[in-house]
């Protein structure tokens, strides 16, 4: 599976504003709306669903990454979305750090692979620490689907 699989180009989000991890996801969840990848009147419920995964424990793997996601039934395919802080936020993270990486997703109960193989695909990425490094340094969204698409093709060492 590829980014381009399942990353809403639309809801790219460069220049994080939140600085907290509830409003952080809030404002990731909101961008999948503002893009027509998720329901208005859904978007309560999936922000809600995303906390409850987090209380399982985080999803802030370390190195500055998160990864929150859920499996919701308002959606019928996996969706996901990039967004980039530049100061960072306390996540709650594994290792402690600030998360500046923020890889969220979104998918349908009913498809667990697919959801498994988008976990898979980034957490491969996310340890090469070039692909990091410029991830972080994303000033745009189109610096973001131009490291996205270099990953895609295999141009960084995972």
């Amino acid at each position: 599976m590829k980014f381009s699989d399942f990353v809403s180009v639309k809801s790219l989000r460069a220049e994080l504003v939140s600085d907290a991890k509830e409003n952080v996801i809030a404002e990731l969840v909101d961008s999948l709306q503002s893009a027509g990848e998720i329901n208005a009147a859904d978007r309560d419920d999936i922000i809600k669903a995303i906390l409850k995964r987090e209380e399982l424990g985080s999803t802030g793997i370390g190195r500055g990454i998160a990864v929150p996601h859920t499996k919701h039934p308002s959606v019928e395919k996996l969706i996901g979305t990039v967004g980039v802080s530049s100061t960072g936020v306390d996540f709650d993270s594994l290792d402690g750090e600030k998360v500046q990486l923020f890889f969220l997703l979104v998918s349908p109960p009913d498809r667990p692979g697919d959801h498994l193989r988008a976990l898979e695909n980034i957490s491969r990425q996310l340890r090469d620490e070039t692909f990091c490094r410029f991830l972080k340094q994303s000033k745009s969204a189109q610096d973001i689907i131009t490291l996205l698409e270099e990953a895609d093709s295999n141009q960084y060492g995972s």
